[in-house]
């Protein structure tokens, strides 16, 4: 049936997203984005104390971005709040000059990113290699699990049955019922149990004192002077950078996961309108939260933008309505419930042996390389660049030893044909200016390109040289067989790269 022949209210329905009219996806949602609120937490506070801030200022962060890129974000169900790297690039700013010139440094942070976005710089995302992202998810894991590590060091012995059991409800629950998140039930039971029987652990209230009002909206208290903006503006292009970097990876993951397409121009854009938000509302800014997202697209199953936007209203209502209950809620529940997110992020199939006998040694290489960055630094971008750039240099190895020289003599003997095949840039191009026998060649050399492709100035230069050095000897050289594309680099750049003709 085609669109127009459905009634008014059919047409009117299907334009609704799904969880307007479909009330398990509304379940779905509601209990994913509240799971992840509750994560958010414990997670906002100990990112705010990295940065040096007042708990609140990094709750603030985690509700005006989750709820801000709810709407102006390109990849649905994807979770933003305030990260470990922004924390890590923004810390020695307010260290040195103060909260003022922080929330200053997020807004232009902000406008770095929509104009970022503007120009195209999630195209680059197309560079990111496959090992890569394998490498960026299981360094995802790793650091996930790695930052659960101090709440399981020098604490209570009930800790440790307390996590066990949360897990084992993890695994269980689903068996029995997916109704209800299985992270949200292993949260309830575990406070139900630690507040019944009295159980001394540490709990989030311990993390630190959660806000019991909203936040309000103002400008920086900085001098608005071209100083400020030479302070700021280092530490605003750094946090711009690696929020995109994260944001932008973390929604092709989730593209992956959920087999489906976003805008990754607009999440680049609203990220920076998420940030700018952000700061007039005094956080600490943030981007895609990769655990968090994890919790609600791959544990809870949401997949729309509603659980993005509860997750951050769940999350204020937590802390201004029910702060005393929250602060129950034992660390040891939510570090059962990222332990369990950490093991479910993991590719384990990319280091499983038979996947290891079969993989080129560079792939493994390159995602053995991409984790270890990720694991020292701390910092999945700075991963993801190193693993970006070694995958390429193996690449452009591998593929110069394929440019290949054979030459064929011509039945008069005043003739001499050099056939090139493969592909000439920078790595391959200098290789076969060493193939040519330029004192025993016949007076006429053809070069044959018919089977090669011409990318770059240096196999243009390369070509030259070779011509220069048959002419210093008194022969010709013809060049033939080049396609388009070649044939135009070459006859633009031919002669042009020496300065001298």
């Amino acid at each position: 049936m085609s669109p127009s022949a459905l009634s008014p209210a059919a047409r009117l329905r299907g334009l609704r997203p799904d969880w307007l009219h479909d009330p398990k996806v509304w379940r779905t949602e509601v209990l994913g984005g509240l799971v992840v609120a509750l994560a958010l937490i414990p997670e906002a506070i100990s990112f705010s104390v990295i940065a040096g801030v007042d708990p609140a200022i990094g709750l603030f962060a985690s509700f005006t971005m989750a709820v801000t890129i709810s709407i102006v974000g390109g990849r649905r169900a994807m979770i933003s709040a305030a990260t470990g790297a922004v924390a890590l690039v923004i810390a020695p700013l307010n260290r040195e000059h103060g909260l003022g010139y922080l929330v200053a440094a997020v807004i232009l942070a902000g406008v770095f990113q929509i104009v970022l976005g503007a120009l195209g710089v999630a195209r680059l995302m197309r560079f990111v290699p496959r090992s890569v992202m394998v490498g960026f998810v299981n360094a995802l894991a790793i650091l996930v699990f790695m930052a659960q590590v101090p709440e399981m060091h020098d604490v209570p012995w009930a800790v440790y049955p307390l996590i066990v059991g949360g897990l084992a409800l993890m695994v269980s629950f689903p068996r029995v019922t997916k109704v209800v998140p299985a992270p949200l039930v292993s949260i309830a039971v575990l406070t139900a149990i630690t507040l019944a029987a009295g159980i001394a652990v540490p709990t989030v209230g311990d993390k630190g004192e959660l806000p019991s009002s909203l936040p309000v909206p103002g400008l920086p208290d900085v001098p608005f002077t071209v100083d400020t903006l030479t302070t700021v503006a280092p530490y605003a292009l750094a946090m711009a950078l690696v929020g995109l970097m994260e944001s932008l990876m973390t929604a092709k993951l989730v593209d992956e996961i959920t087999d489906t397409r976003s805008s990754k121009t607009r999440e680049s854009i609203g990220q920076g309108v998420a940030n700018i938000v952000t700061g007039f509302f005094g956080g600490m800014g943030g981007c895609a939260m990769i655990g968090q997202t994890m919790i609600n697209v791959k544990v809870s199953g949401a997949r729309t933008r509603l659980s993005t936007f509860l997750a951050g209203s769940f999350l204020m209502v937590l802390c201004v309505v029910f702060g005393p209950v929250v602060s129950d809620i034992p660390m040891a529940a939510l570090v059962a419930v990222m332990v369990m997110v950490s093991f479910a992020t993991f590719d384990w199939h990319s280091i499983a042996p038979k996947t290891l006998k079969r993989m080129p040694a560079g792939e493994i290489a390159v995602m053995v390389i991409t984790v270890a960055c990720v694991v020292v630094s701390h910092n999945l971008a700075v991963g993801v660049v190193v693993g970006s750039v070694t995958a390429m240099v193996i690449f452009a190895r591998r593929v110069a030893h394929l440019a290949d020289v054979t030459s064929l003599a011509e039945p008069d003997g005043e003739t001499v044909v050099y056939s090139v095949t493969g592909e000439l840039f920078f790595a391959s191009s200098n290789d076969i200016v060493g193939q040519f026998d330029y004192a025993v060649d016949a007076e006429k050399v053809i070069i044959d390109l018919t089977h090669a492709h011409i990318w770059d100035a240096s196999s243009v230069a390369a070509l030259d040289a070779i011509e220069t050095k048959y002419a210093d000897r008194g022969k010709t050289v013809e060049i033939i067989g080049l396609n388009e594309a070649s044939a135009r680099i070459h006859g633009r750049l031919s002669g042009e790269l020496t300065g001298s003709h």
